[in-house]
């Protein structure tokens, strides 16, 4: 077959619908007006590997939330939103604030926010009035898009409806919210349950992680890890991203240090075997028009169809959206055949 009669693995492996929002594999939450225009700085760097959340929850003056959504939407619109991967938390629905923040954001800023971050829902219910709210809003700021939304889960009641919550149409991605939920419990999980450790060993914690996961792959949504406080501590983050990405089934998880944007990276990111492995069975598969094929790996003959071509696909998918701006991580070949179009993105 001629390059030109090659067809793209997207255009043949997947059906209507079957599309996962294409997030950066870390999600970095800043408050501070100077650590908010670092953390732009470094992504301009780095490249957008990794979102920019605009905290006017946690990181705005209690109080002054709305002059924190002011800064926000200046932040969102400004030269340093050079990817268009910037984000923003707003304060939970039942809020004060959580009307006059969205009136200050969405008339600025709308068309800029990569999304927002709906912070505290208590159920399905809390969800579906914020929808409403920014989708009134929007209209009346006469936006042309359908902002994308994100939602935490950290309470008991929004965990009861996590699948409900995933397959809402206006939802891409659900975090988990370690904090909240353990602090929820009313002191029946320890505070080791909140730590680098005990977050992966609490019954209850894990079956919140793992609800999370299932609701949300079932939904064809983006599940995002809760964060690891102790920043400073290097391989304890990258033990903690290594099992929230290849045990729990988490796709994205979320940085608040400048310090774990590149462990998270990098333990989201497939290995370079992984990486050969797919490279070398999609292009046999390319060249085959998509029917089955042998290829041998450790020293095993395989029988590979489009059901193995799927996981490849997103194993080179994830590979290209973990690679640094200092260096592509897929090979020129792969990234000419499957990533032409973005390769000045």
């Amino acid at each position: 077959m001629t390059d030109a009669s090659l067809r793209h693995p997207r255009d043949v492996l997947f059906e209507e619908g079957d599309a996962v929002p294409d997030l950066p594999v870390c999600d970095h939450y800043c408050g501070v007006e100077a650590r908010m225009r670092k953390s732009l700085d470094l992504q301009a760097e780095l490249g957008p590997v990794f979102d920019v959340t605009l905290d006017g929850e946690d990181g705005a003056p209690v109080g002054g939330e709305v002059e924190h959504a002011h800064l926000i939407a200046e932040l969102a619109t400004s030269a340093q939103n050079r990817f268009g991967r910037v984000g923003a938390r707003v304060v939970p629905v039942d809020h004060p604030a959580f009307v006059p923040m969205l009136e200050a954001l969405l008339p600025r800023a709308g068309e800029r926010l990569a999304y927002l971050m709906i912070p505290k829902p208590r159920h399905l219910a809390d969800l579906q009035q914020a929808v409403t709210t920014i989708d009134a809003l929007s209209a009346q700021a006469n936006l042309t898009r359908a902002l994308p939304l994100h939602a935490l889960v950290e309470t008991h009641g929004a965990l009861r409806d996590a699948f409900a919550m995933a397959a809402h149409p206006r939802i891409e991605s659900l975090s988990f919210g370690l904090m909240d939920f353990v602090s929820a419990h009313r002191g029946a999980i320890p505070q080791s349950a909140m730590g680098v450790e005990g977050q992966f060993q609490h019954p209850l914690v894990l079956r919140a992680k793992l609800e999370i996961t299932a609701a949300c792959h079932a939904a064809g949504k983006v599940p995002s890890h809760c964060v690891v406080t102790e920043f400073k501590d290097s391989d304890a983050l990258q033990q903690a991203a290594e099992k929230a990405c290849r045990q729990l089934g988490y796709t994205r998880m979320w940085s608040i240090h400048p310090d774990q944007i590149r462990p998270i990276v990098d333990a989201f990111s497939p290995t370079t075997a992984e990486i050969d492995q797919a490279a070398e069975i999609l292009l046999a598969a390319q060249a085959a028009d998509w029917a089955p094929i042998r290829h041998r790996h450790l020293g095993r003959d395989q029988l590979h169809d489009r059901a193995s071509y799927r996981y490849f696909w997103q194993v080179l998918q994830r590979a290209h959206r973990t690679s640094f701006s200092e260096g592509p991580q897929l090979p020129a070949e792969v990234r000419a055949r499957f990533f032409a179009e973005t390769a000045g993105a």
